[in-house]
């Protein structure tokens, strides 16, 4: 009979006991990875030319004639948007800790995560990735499962389901467990466009920035990202999603249908994106008389080049440039105290039946 050996502290046999000499293995942890967009490594040309080539070339986000696409991908595009795009980053690089807004804050949301629910199980190991640029989900996967965790939950921060953002998560993490000979069980959360904490959250934001100005403004933009319009006629339910969360944060703010304006911005390309686009939208308001105006991103769960740039600082300046006064952008919810809680509650109730968090 085989004598039972000590498993060194920090390590679990994966069933019954080992034999002996056998090497020690991790085992019985549960980790919790959060995955965003990404953002490049730096803002230089090829540092900006490998994130666009990587994000510009997954077929959920241009779905085009693949021929067809590389020739303009690699020989037009490439060869000039990342300059531009480059000094776009620039102006929100946070020059510190030399990385975008989207790495720090994501970072930043991993470690609250850890210190509000890690003390609850210690079987839960939290961590951080992007699906486009560094860190890779492939590497975090493969980190935490050296770590000894056998199952991990997945959380792409998107609060409205697209093809283009939530399903290319899981599809990134299904290529990285293509190649693992040992895998981990894997658990998606799903988006939580409704979510009431999600929602009174977004409503707080808005009431609560409102309230710090010394004017008023006219009417708010609920501005999200937006993506073709062939898209959502394939089936994507994008489009209702985001129409659902800007309903519901309007009735929690007790507020008329004409106060709370729905838009989709970050259109690329000359296909015909999702209506109304939100610049069209400010220049319209601008050049109708409106002269104050609020936008809050409620599609975005951190800051980032598509709001920090986009929205506060290109819209801003068309809604100036055509007769608008007044201009506020509302920051996204972030590492926030609602902000964490809208995630906390989101990993407390995917992780159900895995972990004991009281």
């Amino acid at each position: 009979m085989n004598k039972p050996v000590p498993v060194p502290s920090g390590t679990a046999p994966v069933a019954g006991t080992f034999p002996p000499g056998h090497p020690p293995v991790k085992s019985g942890r549960i980790g919790v990875l959060i995955v965003n967009l990404g953002t490049p490594d730096g803002t230089d040309y090829w540092s900006m030319r490998r994130y666009l080539k990587e994000f510009l070339s997954d077929r959920r986000v241009i779905e085009v004639n693949r021929a067809l696409w590389w020739f303009l991908l690699n020989v037009i595009i490439l060869s000039k948007r990342p300059q531009a795009k480059g000094r776009d980053y620039d102006t929100i690089w946070n020059r510190q800790l030399n990385e975008g807004p989207l790495r720090t804050i994501t970072r930043a949301q991993s470690d609250k995560l850890a210190a509000r629910l890690g003390h609850k199980d210690s079987r839960l190991v939290f961590d951080w990735a992007m699906r486009y640029g560094n860190p890779s989900i492939a590497s975090r996967i493969e980190a935490l499962q050296k770590q000894g965790c056998e199952r991990i939950l997945l959380v792409p921060l998107y609060p409205q389901y697209a093809a283009a953002t939530s399903a290319t998560v899981c599809d990134a993490a299904f290529d990285a467990l293509k190649a693992m000979r040992w895998q981990p069980v894997l658990r998606v959360a799903p988006p939580w466009p409704d979510d009431p904490t999600y929602i009174d959250a977004i409503a707080s934001s808005i009431e609560t920035s409102l309230a710090g100005l010394d004017w008023e403004p006219e009417l708010v933009l609920a501005s999200f990202h937006g993506i073709p319009k062939e898209y959502f006629e394939k089936g994507d339910p994008y489009h209702c999603y985001c129409y659902k969360t800007a309903r519901l944060v309007r009735e929690r703010l007790g507020w008329p249908e004409g106060r709370l304006k729905l838009t989709f911005q970050s259109r690329f390309g000359k296909a015909e994106w999702l209506q109304p686009y939100t610049d069209k939208t400010v220049e319209a308001l601008a050049k109708s008389g409106v002269k104050r105006l609020a936008v809050i991103t409620p599609g975005f769960v951190a800051d980032c080049l598509e709001t920090l740039e986009e929205i506060a600082g290109e819209n801003a300046e068309i809604f100036h440039h055509n007769g608008g006064e007044k201009f506020h952008f509302i920051p996204c919810l972030n590492d926030s105290e609602p902000g964490m809680d809208v995630l906390e509650g989101v990993v407390r109730r995917e992780l159900a039946g895995w972990a004991d968090l009281g």
